[in-house]
């Protein structure tokens, strides 16, 4: 599955009907989230042209808009004095309209989606306070961006997450790609791509062990503020595909560190380990995508298990990839 993730400078219009919360302070770590439905909105335009639903997208909802049509559907721009009109048109294609039907049919009620996050961003919270919880909200992007975060904003496309065997995904994605295209994923998706919004990859890290050991905290992380049973869950694995990595762990690290690869800097080394495909390359069609991510989960876990005082937030913040996995004692 594409992901993407953009930034954003601050903009002042911001969501209404966001969050509910039992106190005034707006970062209460016992606030309820509610989605925001621009998917609804932004259908109701576009099915009966709705002049109220649109002066909404454009006042109330001015960053998803800007966003959408400059950012994940590049219309065009979003004060250009006919992109409200190629907004519609765009999304009057028959097909769309399908995808569009069958995604609100599908995602009609937010409750236990919005309870999950609500779960999440409390326990996120409460390991580090100084973190500002998103507006969030729901969007049709056409089958582009899956998630979209921006600065106090993070956006999910309900038509990106219809479950793999969604007849209209078939002619646009790969097999691989699909089965991260179902409603589980949508949390894990967000948490993620919130979080490295929040702590970017160093730039001037190159190597793979450090891209491994940033990707492998993150997804450590949003492992446990999710509450997921094994580290292979949370990467979307199946079964089979986590047991195989169990299986073969000592010999996906020998390989790495017989072949250089660990302190490789080349992007194509990188990529194998790390992006979305039908397996890691290096070690047959029997191996899951993102093997590399996976690993790094590992070292992360080791490492936390033999440094008990260190906190997610400490955690969250260490970018000295070469000293964890000394203090690692990883032992595959």
């Amino acid at each position: 599955m594409r992901k993407f993730l953009f930034f954003f400078l601050t903009c002042l219009v911001f969501f209404s009907c966001k969050f509910v919360a039992d106190k005034k302070d707006s970062d209460a770590v016992d606030e309820r989230i509610e989605i925001a439905r621009y998917d609804k909105l932004l259908n109701e335009y576009v099915e009966f042209n709705s002049f109220s639903a649109l002066q909404k997208m454009n006042t109330e909802y001015l960053l998803a808009t800007k966003y959408l049509i400059e950012d994940v559907l590049r219309l065009g721009q979003v004060n250009d004095d006919k992109i409200n009109e190629k907004l519609k048109v765009f999304y009057s294609d028959s097909t769309l309209r399908k995808l569009t039907a069958d995604a609100l049919a599908k995602y009609s009620n937010m409750s236990r989606l919005e309870k999950k996050f609500t779960k999440g961003f409390q326990r996120l919270k409460k390991e580090v306070p100084s973190l500002k919880i998103p507006h969030i909200y729901s969007q049709i992007s056409a089958l582009n961006e899956s998630v979209v975060v921006g600065d106090s904003i993070l956006g999910f496309s309900i038509d990106k997450y219809m479950g793999e065997d969604y007849p209209l995904y078939k002619r646009f994605f790969y097999d691989y790609q699909r089965k991260s295209m179902k409603p589980e994923r949508i949390l894990p998706d967000c948490f993620n791509f919130y979080l490295l919004s929040e702590y970017p990859y160093p730039e001037d890290r190159g190597r793979l062990i450090d891209r491994m050991l940033h990707r492998g905290k993150l997804e450590y992380i949003v492992s446990e503020i999710l509450n997921y049973k094994t580290f292979g869950e949370e990467l979307g694995y199946t079964k089979e595909e986590e047991e195989w990595c169990e299986y073969n762990r000592f010999k996906i690290w020998e390989y790495m560190m017989q072949n250089g690869h660990l302190y490789s800097t080349d992007p194509m080394v990188q990529r194998k380990y790390l992006k979305p495909a039908p397996n890691t390359a290096f070690f047959g069609d029997q191996s899951p995508m993102m093997v590399g991510v996976w690993m790094g989960m590992q070292i992360v876990d080791s490492y936390m298990k033999n440094h008990k005082e260190t906190t997610i937030k400490d955690l969250l913040e260490m970018t000295d990839y070469s000293k964890m996995l000394a203090e690692a004692r990883f032992n595959p």
